[in-house]
């Protein structure tokens, strides 16, 4: 596996890339060589944050740690990679084994007013790759987001998946007139 160190609103001393390198290089056998990590380091408003980022057979498996040292958040985020890591193993081995869950009946989405003085601070463009509802349930854990933006491989249809209060998945399907 190649590490890719970066870094943001701070200077990256060969110490700290070795430190972040030693520990992502812990992370090679649950991948091939060829697989790329990308690890961010950066200080905001004196708190010390690492992101890891590693894009591997169509999943990407994203974390960050931030606390008040450096070194601290590279050692934490070695253990919450190797969670994701097995939490996706057992995800796979689930839909594999055909227990899967199948949602029937969603609840409506209520529309929330929004603020005048609102404005899109953040565009992001990705790509779209068709998959099952499970996948994408999968896919939005992994990157530690509230909603996953798919394409349904059955329909053909773009969707959104997004976590609700209590704990359950919705979907939204858009319908075009």
């Amino acid at each position: 596996m190649r590490v890719i160190v970066l870094a943001k609103n701070m200077k990256l001393t060969p110490a700290l890339k070795e430190a972040v390198e030693r520990k992502l290089s812990k992370l090679d056998k649950y991948f091939s060589p060829d697989v790329e990590a990308k690890a961010t380091l950066s200080v905001q408003k004196g708190k010390h944050k690492i992101e890891v980022t590693i894009p591997f057979n169509g999943v990407i498996l994203r974390c960050e740690e931030s606390t008040e040292d450096m070194y601290k958040s590279i050692d934490i985020i070695e253990d919450k990679v190797e969670r994701q890591i097995r939490k996706q193993k057992t995800k796979l081995q689930r839909r594999n084994s055909n227990e899967s869950v199948r949602f029937l009946n969603f609840d409506n989405i209520e529309d929330k007013d929004e603020e005048e003085d609102s404005s899109v601070v953040k565009t992001k463009k990705f790509l779209v790759k068709p998959m099952l509802t499970d996948e994408a349930i999968l896919q939005m854990e992994l990157v530690g987001h509230s909603f996953y933006v798919f394409k349904d491989a059955d329909s053909n249809e773009v969707k959104v998946i997004y976590k609700r209060k209590d704990g359950n998945y919705g979907l939204i399907e858009p319908e075009f007139q």
